[in-house]
């Protein structure tokens, strides 16, 4: 018996409008989502070619590829994980299992959130006023550091995160049998969430996978096949973005071609990431 119906039946309607109206919120993002990768699909699958991995980028109204702009976004991606992946190991195992609520450990959080929600061309900017307008010219280790600091803050947070999820109960135990603090976390704490420390670094790939703002004002861009990130060094987001905004459609097509491939990389880093994530949860 319904002590209520009146304010039941109110709440039935409210729930049934919440509901309605999130599916609707989840059917409409679909729908844009459908729409780019749909666009992706007929514009870039129809620009792949096996010149697009062997040639270097070419000047208007010539044939070419992006080569050299896929090896420079590997490169300074490759460098960029791994420098800013321990970092972000230790910074966040040491807030999941030493500092947790000291004050020190609020401003490490306070200042990481902050770094999560920057956005990246103040970033770039900032690389641009300490590493490029002292040197007095672009390189791809500025490119690296730029990338650096956009992986760090993925990567804390996805750690704390998932070491906070691992048992007390297993680190007890390994504590009762007299293993220091260091040993368990090495041992014990960090295997138990090998799957989310993965997942982290996953993301932080997918995250500067397609970051242009910070490479314009660091790496620049080379057209020729480089490997000295010494000098100016290319990179897929930012040759996209100079093909797609220039008058030529040979260029046209080969930004579309480079789209396709930054979006199919991190869909499948996330997809795997989630898979991951998930697993760590189970």
């Amino acid at each position: 018996m319904i002590a209520n119906p009146a304010l039941y039946a109110r709440r039935r309607v409210a729930n049934g409008v919440f509901i309605v109206l999130s599916i609707s919120a989840a059917i409409f993002g679909l729908i844009w989502l459908a729409f780019i990768l749909g666009a992706l699909l007929s514009q870039g699958v129809a620009a792949l070619s096996p010149t697009l991995f062997t040639e270097i980028t070419p000047p208007p109204g010539s044939q070419g590829g992006l080569s050299n702009a896929i090896l420079g976004s590997v490169m300074m991606s490759a460098l960029a994980v791994a420098v800013g992946t321990p970092i972000g190991l230790f910074a966040g195992t040491y807030l999941a299992e030493y500092g947790k609520h000291t004050r020190f450990a609020f401003v490490v959080r306070f200042v990481n959130d902050i770094l999560l929600s920057a956005p990246s061309i103040v970033i770039g900017i900032f690389i641009y006023e300490i590493l490029v307008a002292p040197l007095h010219h672009f390189s791809g280790w500025a490119g690296v550091a730029a990338l650096t600091v956009i992986v760090i803050p993925v990567v804390v947070r996805t750690t704390e995160n998932m070491l906070l999820l691992v048992p007390n109960g297993l680190r007890e135990a390994a504590t009762a049998l007299g293993a220091p603090m260091s040993f368990v976390i090495r041992a014990v704490t960090w295997k138990a969430a090998q799957a989310g420390i993965v997942t982290g670094m996953l993301l932080a790939v997918a995250r500067i996978s397609g970051e242009t703002a910070p490479l314009l004002f660091t790496a620049l861009g080379n057209n020729g096949m480089n490997t000295n990130l010494n000098t100016p060094m290319a990179s897929l987001p930012v040759v996209i973005y100079n093909f797609a905004t220039g008058p030529y459609e040979d260029q046209h097509r080969l930004a579309w071609a480079g789209a396709l491939l930054v979006t199919a990389t991190v869909l499948t880093l996330s997809i795997i990431a989630r898979l991951l994530e998930n697993k760590q949860r189970n």
